[in-house]
């Protein structure tokens, strides 16, 4: 049981990570600590306004699907801090 968990939680930071770069290409700036930030945020933010939107992605695979929607996330995260920071 605490194995599965283990890799969830590992695969969970993986595409955080991997949003949070991909975030990075399109908005600029960061390193390792905000790419896991914003993509771990993204995750959560970009899952709730799909959810909320009623936004199908027509991705099929659960992984892609994921980093997608943590992308999108991840970009929503930086560019609101960027606004709040000024």
């Amino acid at each position: 049981m605490g194995g599965n968990n283990n890799r969830a939680i590992l695969v969970f930071v993986g595409i955080g990570i991997l949003a949070g770069f991909l975030a990075s290409l399109i908005v600029g700036g960061g390193n390792l600590i905000t790419y896991l930030i914003s993509g771990v945020l993204g995750s959560f933010v970009g899952g709730y306004l799909f959810t909320a939107l009623r936004i199908n992605l027509g991705i099929r695979n659960d992984l892609g699907r994921q980093i997608v929607t943590s992308t999108v996330g991840a970009i929503i995260v930086v560019l609101l801090a960027r606004l709040i920071a000024g």
